[in-house]
């Protein structure tokens, strides 16, 4: 197991860290505010009024694996149950039975190839689904899109894996904004994108670890078995994609559990046989006696959870339950990570809350993937 010591003098290296990272992952994750602005534009010379010109569909249907998985699930999040518009999301190449000329299909792709992007898109033709295509200029989707006559947003090539969330997240938000799903000022992609930005320039590779909150996630997930703890289910979805990049980037595997419903079962494993013993969570211990990897939780907050998401039984619930599982972890010594907070949340808008908290935990699994070496051994 790498040593905080050689960990952190890795992160703190800019020559050692580019060599690391053969696919440029760091600038990729740091380019992410220029990546919303950029497809911002795209969308907008798509010509989505195509898609949008007959009004507030029946059902939204988004197509999407890995990274458009995820963004679907935040919009989804984002729209809460009280959407006056179902949004369904699925893997394909299958699309629901029930889909007709009176739904919305779009199919998301950072590659736009492959029988799950290409026969979705083909079969919502054939059944006069309104169809939106997204995925890389030029790629077999959009010659589906094309024959459609279906908005297609082309993605440049310089996409690269794993870092795309943002080109499949911000069509769909433009999208719902234009359906009148959510409010323009609530999809301001520009506030999105500023948000990233400040992240890119706290979290960057010249800042030094510790003023880097990136990097010191990276160093406290190194010798780390983590627990997402995620207060209601914006947050949730922000917890899949954590989980995800840990777990591709770092081969990291993490637990996570939505709250205030998964209370219950987080409070037992903060408190269960992997719990720390009394007086063993010093992060300067010297690990050669140390069995395996340690419980951390990592929470994820959404203070306006109760606000949005009026399917739950108490506005309060999910902030509540919170509580009760970071007094577990107190009580049991498990460490805690707090994922990128606001001191006072009310002045940041809930979606540039969330860009932070992603920007964040994607910094931090490249971090941690470039501290372990990971990339090199599967990019040589």
């Amino acid at each position: 197991m790498t040593s905080p010591e050689l960990a952190e003098e890795v992160l703190d290296d800019l020559n050692l860290l580019r060599a690391r990272d053969p696919r440029g992952l760091l600038p990729a994750v740091a380019g992410a505010g220029a990546q919303v602005r950029e497809t911002t534009q795209l969308t907008r010379e798509a010509g989505l009024e195509r898609a949008t010109s007959g009004g507030r569909p029946r059902g939204l249907v988004i197509v999407g694996r890995r990274e458009g998985a995820v963004a679907a699930t935040v919009l989804r999040a984002l729209l809460g149950p009280a959407s006056p518009v179902t949004v369904d999301v699925v893997p394909g190449p299958d699309l629901p039975v029930w889909m007709g000329p009176s739904d919305i299909a779009v199919v998301a792709t950072r590659t736009g190839a492959g029988r799950y992007a290409v026969t979705p898109a083909y079969e919502a033709a054939r059944r006069g689904v309104v169809l939106v295509g997204i995925g890389a200029e030029g790629a077999p989707l959009h010659a589906a899109c094309a024959s459609a006559r279906a908005p297609y947003v082309p993605l440049p090539p310089s996409r690269v894996q794993h870092t795309a969330l943002w080109s499949l997240l911000t069509p769909m938000l433009l999208l719902a904004a234009d359906l009148g799903l959510v409010a323009e000022d609530a999809a301001d992609t520009e506030l999105v994108a500023a948000s990233l930005d400040e992240v890119a320039a706290e979290c960057g590779p010249a800042r030094e670890s510790f003023v880097n909150p990136a990097k010191t996630l990276a160093l406290e997930l190194l010798d780390a078995l983590p627990v997402i703890a995620a207060e209601g289910p914006l947050a949730g979805a922000a917890a899949g994609r954590v989980a995800d990049q840990l777990a591709t980037l770092a081969g990291l595997p993490v637990t996570g559990f939505r709250l205030p419903d998964q209370r219950v079962a987080a409070c037992t494993v903060l408190g269960g046989p992997l719990a720390p013993e009394e007086g063993q969570d010093d992060f300067f211990r010297d690990r050669t006696d140390d069995a395996g990897r340690r419980l951390r939780l990592i929470t994820i907050r959404d203070a306006d959870a109760g606000e949005h998401d009026a399917g739950e039984r108490d506005p309060r619930s999910a902030e509540e339950a919170m509580q009760e599982v970071l007094r577990a972890a107190a009580a049991h010594n498990v460490p805690i990570s707090a994922l990128a907070e606001h001191a006072e949340p009310e002045r940041h808008p809930r979606l540039a809350r969330l860009a932070r908290q992603l920007s964040v935990a994607d910094f931090s699994a490249v971090y941690l993937a470039l501290a372990l070496d990971h990339e090199r051994a599967l990019h040589p």
